[in-house]
């Protein structure tokens, strides 16, 4: 049995796989999404990320678990090594061997391993850490794409699964004391509908709609990720996003400068 997460890691990443091997040299040297990163770069970035991803996942099965930091700094400066054309063929590699090990888990593995991660984390369960890695390749994925298409979005499937995580990324990605003032929002997303509130104080978290918000949030669920983390530039914003109140896009994209 293969897990949803791990059914739609599989599909994020065909996607981006079938566009990267279409990728002539001069693409990969293209301003990714990624300020300061180019095509390649991003490429890199997933492809050292599938192979320390697949070291803790050898580790939680071997017991000898996650890989400490000597082993990943190596591993970054193997990929920073590498010429744009090698990140490209080794992030194929990386990835379908990280996540062709997810998928070859038996029902009981699946269900009863335990997976530490390289930094202070409660062990996650595989499906878990599936949606781990898929926050990761949705969201560069995204950085590599909209390279060559500025209307790229993210995958309905993957933002679905996202929806539920973002929370835990606000309460480090999200910057309220940018705002310069306390401020809560009612938020409206489509594809998938949901319904929530923010709160931006000390903190930035997904509290319930509040009563009397000081903004309203209408929005594709995909762009309400890519504010959060980020990759919200107006030439990205899709025109039937809409914010009333005294809050401005402007402020929200400050709250949320982005990792």
């Amino acid at each position: 049995m293969t897990d949803q997460a791990t059914k739609i890691l599989r599909s994020t990443y065909d996607e981006l796989a079938a566009q990267v091997r279409a990728f002539a040299p001069e693409d990969l040297v293209r301003q990714s999404g990624a300020a300061d990163w180019d095509v390649s770069q991003v490429l890199s970035h997933l492809g050292s990320g599938a192979e320390i991803n697949l070291l803790a996942l050898e580790g939680a099965l071997n017991g000898t678990g996650a890989p400490e930091g000597d082993a990943i700094r190596a591993i970054w400066a193997r990929w920073d090594a590498m010429s744009p054309v090698e990140r490209a063929n080794a992030f194929l590699d990386a990835n379908e061997n990280h996540i062709g090990r997810l998928e070859g888990l038996d029902p009981e593995t699946r269900e009863t391993l335990r997976i530490a991660l390289w930094f202070p984390s409660e062990p996650l369960d595989a499906e878990a850490f599936a949606g781990f890695r898929l926050t990761e390749l949705a969201l560069h994925a995204w950085d590599v794409q909209v390279a060559f298409d500025p209307g790229a979005v993210l995958r309905e499937d993957a933002a679905d699964l996202l929806l539920d995580r973002v929370a835990g990324l606000l309460a480090w990605a999200g910057k309220g004391d940018r705002l310069g003032r306390e401020a809560t929002l009612a938020l409206h997303v489509t594809a998938p509908e949901r319904s929530f509130g923010v709160a931006i104080g000390e903190k930035v978290e997904i509290v319930d709609v509040p009563a009397e918000p000081d903004g309203v949030l209408t929005a594709p669920a995909e762009w309400w990720l890519r504010l959060a983390t980020g990759r919200h530039a107006a030439e990205y914003t899709p025109p039937v996003v809409e914010l009333t109140g005294s809050v401005t896009l402007d402020e929200l994209r400050a709250v949320f400068p982005g990792f």
